[in-house]
């Protein structure tokens, strides 16, 4: 399928990036129109990933990160967050709730969130490689006509 609109954005992996990461995704999601409860689960998501990238795949350096963000025919949006950090080890063990390599401050629970706000959550991620976090989510198309 072919992306009707795409757009992508690179940054270091800086705490001060986060709000950055989420209002930029907002952004290019509002052509959508979604609702603000869509948009603030899409931002939520975002977070998570981005988050997850500064604290896990560069834990004592800053790195790159970057979003892409596609839109697709029916209202579809994907974002691919993607990291060249440390990697994962084991991406099951990773998604499991209450999992966390980040220290007691951590919840363990950024990739349950994604998965909770978005309709689908895919990850790959090899150690010493980095993660690459594929979401997508449907935009519900309002007053019957076609973005």
């Amino acid at each position: 399928m072919r992306a009707e609109n795409k757009m992508q954005i690179d940054f270091l992996s800086k705490s001060s990036n986060e709000g950055f990461a989420r209002l930029a995704v907002a952004g290019f999601a509002a052509q959508l129109d979604p609702t603000l409860e869509e948009i603030g689960d899409i931002k939520t998501a975002v977070s998570e990933a981005v988050t997850n990238a500064i604290v896990h795949a560069y834990p004592d350096s800053i790195g790159r990160i970057r979003i892409q963000a596609r839109l697709y025919a029916g209202g579809i949006l994907e974002l691919v967050v993607r990291d060249w950090g440390v990697g994962i080890a084991d991406v099951d063990e990773a998604r499991r709730p209450m999992f966390t390599t980040g220290g007691e401050e951590r919840s363990g629970m950024g990739f349950t969130i994604m998965e909770s706000f978005m309709d689908s959550l895919r990850v790959r991620s090899a150690p010493g490689k980095g993660t690459v976090v594929t979401m997508k989510r449907k935009i519900a198309l309002r007053g019957g006509e076609a973005q």
